[in-house]
């Protein structure tokens, strides 16, 4: 068919408007800037940067930040000022990260400080000596996502690893004997200052649902907080949570990122579930050995995330049975479980209380520190479900288990 110059002019036009359209949010979208890596669409909430570590090897020295959600990040160097900065974009600072740290074994870097430099920038900046460097490294690496520098040296540096330091406390008072006698922390007058509370799964891990699809990952980070801002009342106690959003932090790294921290307590908060929706309660473990199938089934569940292999086995045996902590977890534990039980059975009928027992559970493997794991009610049970879900039973729950920590905490002398 033939058209006419009128009908051609009219066509092109047409073509060109449709043209404009589909080009248009690519037209007005800003080049990234330089260094910046390419990144999804932002989302609501800042991403989480959980995790600064560091690696002297002979040749070079490594930092890794840890965020786990794909962000966009800019890396400058200056030599007027001796430093590397990393700006990541879209982003927040977990309490729980150290703030500085110093890689020993090369005098081509100095002190590595991390911050929150504005209420959506997270800045990572190391001091290095320019003079003795022969190059850097930047880039980034996916699933989980974290972001690589990497120092060469001129020379050879050494092995080493970094290290940080809270202060020291004041002098402790004298202990009471636990269930067990005079423990070796009661024997040392230890005291409880720093504690780590860990919300159960997280990001791609959802933990167990109900039958509405509501997700233990959720209620547990819930639990969490409601629990931190009932110790933070206690002004020389220091509470560290390791996810304050919906982000994956691996198992292996919880007890890690503690320990990091100095923590003198390690509190990990899960909701329960079992096939059989008729059984209910409250129970809490620490980490040992254990001869109930229903405990090895639930530490089966709680640990499916790990990334450790049949191979690592009998490490993983021997760190569980020199566990010198389990008799201070134990009696946490039991110092949680009655409170908890008794907090929640003043407000509400037929709480049933499951005692505390031991398991194999991987969140608690490798902690330097007491260590416990709570789980507050069944998901799987309709009834408990319903109380989960309000949030005038979670408030309690926490009162609970803050009660349980401070109760032991005054075992302790302290407090």
């Amino acid at each position: 068919m033939l058209m006419s110059d009128r009908s051609r002019r009219t066509l092109l036009l047409s073509a060109a408007a449709v043209l404009s359209l589909l080009l248009a949010p690519w037209a007005a979208r800003p080049n990234p800037a330089p260094g910046a890596a390419p990144a999804r669409q932002a989302a609501d909430a800042p991403a989480e940067v959980y995790n600064l570590r560091s690696y002297t090897h002979p040749n070079f020295t490594r930092l890794v930040v840890d965020i786990g959600v794909l962000r966009e990040y800019v890396a400058k160097e200056s030599r007027e000022s001796g430093l590397i900065t990393l700006d990541i974009l879209q982003a927040r600072l977990n309490p729980i990260v150290p703030t500085a740290l110093v890689p020993a074994g090369g005098d081509y870097i100095g002190a590595v400080r991390i911050a929150q430099k504005t209420p959506s920038t997270v800045r990572l900046s190391v001091a290095v000596n320019f003079a003795r460097i022969k190059r850097t490294q930047v880039f980034h690496v996916l699933d989980p996502f974290r972001i690589v520098i990497d120092i060469y040296p001129l020379e050879a540096g050494r092995a080493a690893s970094a290290t940080t330091g809270p202060p020291a406390g004041p002098p402790p008072k004298a202990p009471q004997p636990a269930e067990s006698g005079y423990t070796l922390a009661r024997q040392l007058g230890l005291d409880v200052r720093t504690i780590v509370i860990d919300p159960g799964h997280g990001g791609a891990d959802p933990g167990c649902l109900d039958a509405q699809g509501h997700l233990e990952k959720d209620l547990a980070l819930d639990l969490a907080l409601r629990l931190k801002a009932q110790l933070t009342v206690h002004k020389d106690i220091e509470v560290i949570l390791t996810r304050e959003t919906d982000i994956h932090v691996p198992l292996e790294t919880r007890t890690v990122l503690a320990n990091q921290k100095k923590a003198d307590l390690f509190i990990s908060i899960h909701v329960n579930a079992f096939a059989d929706s008729r059984r209910r309660g409250i129970e809490t473990f620490y980490l040992n050995f254990s001869p109930d199938p229903r405990v090895n089934e639930l530490a089966a569940r709680e640990n499916a995330t790990t990334s450790k292999t049949i191979g690592q086995m009998e490490a993983i045996i021997k760190k569980i049975v020199e566990a010198s902590r389990v008799l201070e977890s134990r009696e946490l534990a039991q110092k949680i479980q009655a409170n908890l039980v008794q907090y929640l059975s003043r407000s509400y009928a037929d709480v049933r209380d499951l005692g505390t027992r031991g398991g194999p559970f991987w969140v608690l493997i490798g902690s330097d520190m007491p260590a416990v794991l709570v789980e507050v009610s069944h998901f799987s049970n309709p009834g408990e479900a319903a109380r989960l879900l309000d949030p005038a039973y979670r408030q309690k729950a926490a009162q609970g288990i803050a009660a349980g920590i401070l109760a032991y905490r005054k075992s302790l002398g302290k407090g």
